[in-house]
């Protein structure tokens, strides 16, 4: 099996680790100290098509391929993990469900708003009594002539605020338990929709992670994404895709981890020189860096290559 990049691949690579480099490091601890997430910065990811990298171009897309959207959520948290989950959670939570079942409507209206960054997605799952155990859920939604009434609270919503698309799902018969679980696109400006209180986290920090409240939340009646009652079978499909995404962020993450401990050792003198010169250290280094060959790596002299 050949796991070389393409020529298309290395170019994406390039272009993002570029991005990266230039637009989100120099502020990244900054925004992270002060748990500030730069709209400004996803607005430059648009401009470069990287908000639609899967998505076809009929809908806004690059038309591009999944390996192409994991590579530029691996070198964007390999900088800032805080901008990689805002994009992972935008396409991987927030896109998917609509491309996979949403309607011509739906797809038209809504993901090529995502893929075109005029939008940003959230994905709406987990409530304070229920996480994993899913199906134990109460945010309900009943049909009111022409339009769904949701009531109930998610927390955890990464993008929260930000975000103007939510998928969110909710109990439409709660009698049927995972069941009768329903899944619903709503807007920002929904009537009864609000953005409540913003989590304190000890890491990845500017990337906004709130509740978000329903209270008598009137959602029109084309907004049911997929049938009543598959609710529970997205959000699962929708999880196992967002996998790649935050395996993604974290190979990512521990490339940049690597990188910063390559260049402490080259700056840091101990007993005259650099520790990478060091055979404890340059040992480490040399072993992650001769299994990866983009990184750098320490000769059997014990220098730098």
């Amino acid at each position: 099996m050949n796991f070389l990049l393409s020529k298309e691949h290395q170019m994406m690579q390039k272009m993002v680790r570029e991005f990266a480099l230039n637009e989100c490091e120099p502020t990244a601890a900054q925004r992270d100290e002060e748990e500030y997430f730069d709209i400004k910065i996803w607005h430059k990811m648009a401009e470069l098509g990287l908000c639609g990298i899967p998505w076809p171009e009929e809908y806004g897309g690059a038309g591009a391929d999944y390996l192409s959207y994991v590579i530029a959520v691996e070198e964007l948290s390999r900088v800032d993990a805080s901008i990689g989950a805002a994009l992972s959670a935008h396409t991987s939570l927030a896109g998917w469900p609509v491309y996979k079942f949403g309607t011509e409507h739906q797809k038209r209206k809504y993901l090529r708003a995502m893929a075109e960054g005029k939008n940003m997605g959230a994905y709406c799952l987990t409530e304070s009594g229920s996480g994993s155990d899913a199906s134990g859920m109460r945010t309900t939604a009943v049909l009111d002539g022409d339009e769904w009434v949701l009531n109930g609270s998610k927390i955890f919503i990464t993008n929260g605020g930000y975000a103007d698309t939510y998928i969110v799902f909710a109990q439409t018969n709660s009698a049927l338990k995972h069941k009768g679980i329903s899944t619903f696109i709503v807007e920002k400006g929904f009537p009864g929709f609000s953005v409540g209180k913003k989590e304190k986290k000890l890491g990845i920090r500017s990337s906004a992670t709130t509740e978000v409240i329903f209270e008598d939340c009137r959602v029109p009646k084309d907004n049911l994404l997929g049938q009543v009652g598959e609710g529970f079978q997205i959000a699962m499909m929708t999880l196992d895709g967002g996998r790649n995404g935050i395996a993604s962020q974290a190979v990512g993450i521990a490339q940049g981890a690597f990188d910063n401990a390559v260049a402490f050792a080259k700056d840091r003198v101990q007993f005259g020189k650099p520790i990478s010169s060091l055979q404890a250290i340059s040992i480490q280094i040399s072993r992650y860096g001769h299994k990866n060959r983009s990184c750098p790596f320490i000769d059997v002299s014990g220098s730098m290559a």
